[in-house]
């Protein structure tokens, strides 16, 4: 019998799902019926899919999503809310992470705007797209350190590969100057080159005002809202009503 140097040959291989998958055909007497290529192709699809599925867990764990547990699958396409089923379904093919389009969603606060944005960066990462997760007021002072400590350049270089940037809760607080330059400098790195998810309580037509400088303010609302989605949530607070999505 050859299957023990076989099995050390896989594990050298980093073949380790193959490897387990033939053993389980071998105590499957089901399968002695099935043809070699049929049964290359099982094994075959059982390491893919391992790898697949560990991808996934890396991909998430690196995006650092809000919500870990955010699907589209359980979306709530209620009336009152105003989320067209149409528009997530052409989101969640990732065509637009393709094509470089950015998502934004207002609403007022508990409505599910960062249940969607993350919801819609699982996606991505389902798709093998990488993603990363950041509230405003967070990003603000991590900016803030790296530009004291000398990482500025490198944290704007991280934030430029992200396939999908999510920037959630925008509008909290005063946009301050260096939050402006902060801004900009990673829309002008990601236009036209990457997607974002941009989520504010602000009505995308007052956005100008909060951030003040209206020279910067048409810079970032141009690169951001040219090739956006623009999703508008309505309806009561999520955060009062039991349901699956939060």
């Amino acid at each position: 019998m050859l299957t023990h140097p076989t099995l050390e040959q896989l594990s050298e291989l980093r073949l380790h799902a193959l490897a387990r998958a033939w053993r389980g055909q071998q105590d499957d007497p089901s399968l002695g019926d099935l043809g070699f290529d049929e049964r290359l192709a099982l094994l075959v699809e059982a390491e893919w899919s391992d790898r697949q599925n560990k991808r996934l867990g890396r991909l998430l764990r690196e995006a650092k999503l809000r919500i870990t547990g955010a699907c589209l699958e359980d979306l709530d396409y209620v009336k009152e809310r105003n989320l067209d089923r149409s528009l997530v379904r052409q989101l969640a093919g990732g065509r637009w992470i393709e094509a470089h389009h950015n998502v934004v969603i207002s609403g007022a606060t508990g409505v599910g705007k960062t249940f969607l944005a993350c919801a819609l960066a699982q996606q991505a990462c389902r798709l093998g797209y990488r993603a990363l997760y950041r509230r405003a007021p967070r990003l603000f002072d991590e900016l803030a350190l790296a530009r004291a400590d000398g990482t500025y350049p490198r944290l704007l270089a991280r934030f430029a590969r992200t396939d999908v940037l999510v920037l959630d809760d925008w509008g909290l607080a005063p946009v301050a100057e260096t939050d402006r330059r902060d801004l900009l400098e990673i829309m002008d790195d990601r236009h036209g080159l990457r997607s974002t998810i941009w989520t504010s309580q602000i009505p995308v037509a007052q956005w100008h005002d909060h951030v003040g400088d209206p020279t910067v303010a048409d810079a970032i609302c141009d690169r951001l809202l040219h090739n956006a989605h623009r999703i508008v949530l309505q309806g009561p607070s999520r955060r009062k009503q039991k349901t699956t999505e939060g």
